[in-house]
């Protein structure tokens, strides 16, 4: 995935680990900004807040694991579906909607806000996006991370870090970072669209 060679067991063996997840399966699923994992999970234990149990997960993983084997997508299921003969049926899986991993929508007010959450909707593949979405959980990952970071510089003229994606996480958190940022030069912009140009013909 992006170059990344994946342990799809690795993942599922990280999880197991886990004394809230029962069971579990991670597959790598086309969407459409590319491939991401997405990771099944039945909980050990009945009635978890699913917001925080997917934190919890996502921190565990992220330390036992680079952080491209970190899954996009968690789903928690009832049961595995299971074909006639009890093995997992993988195309009954459900497929992940990053629209469902969004938070209760807030507007974006300043219009910073307004112009980041626009570039973040187009690259994400979203209908909109909130000050409270978290950049990962919607669909985000490090190559469309550098798409936000090529687009803020070239279209705002803010030189916004690209670690700054990966520290702050939400749109309202990195609108306040990208608004203490200077601006670049002409010639900055000029050199950065011509990297996202050839980053979108990839």
């Amino acid at each position: 995935i992006r170059g990344f060679r994946i342990e799809l067991g690795e993942i599922e063996a990280r999880l197991r680990e886990q004394d809230s997840v029962g069971e579990t399966v991670v597959v790598a699923q086309e969407n459409p900004s590319g491939k991401q994992l997405v990771a099944y999970v039945v909980p050990a234990i009945a009635h978890v807040n699913e917001t925080e149990f997917r934190d919890s997960l996502r921190r565990a993983l992220k330390t036992r694991l680079p952080d491209y084997m970190v899954p996009t997508h968690f789903m928690f299921l009832a049961q595995m579906p299971l074909t006639p003969n009890g093995k997992l049926d993988r195309k009954g899986l459900p497929e992940p909607d990053a629209s469902l991993m969004q938070q209760h929508y807030v507007a974006p007010e300043t219009e910073l806000e307004q112009q980041i959450a626009a570039i973040w909707a187009e690259i994400l593949h979203l209908p909109r996006v909130g000050l409270d979405d978290n950049f990962f959980e919607v669909g985000g990952h490090s190559l469309l991370a550098i798409q936000i970071t090529s687009r803020v510089q070239a279209e705002l003229g803010l030189e916004v870090p690209l670690v700054e994606v990966f520290q702050t996480e939400t749109l309202r958190a990195y609108a306040q970072a990208a608004a203490t940022f200077r601006a670049g030069s002409a010639e900055d912009f000029d050199d950065l669209r011509d990297f996202l140009s050839e980053l979108e013909a990839i």
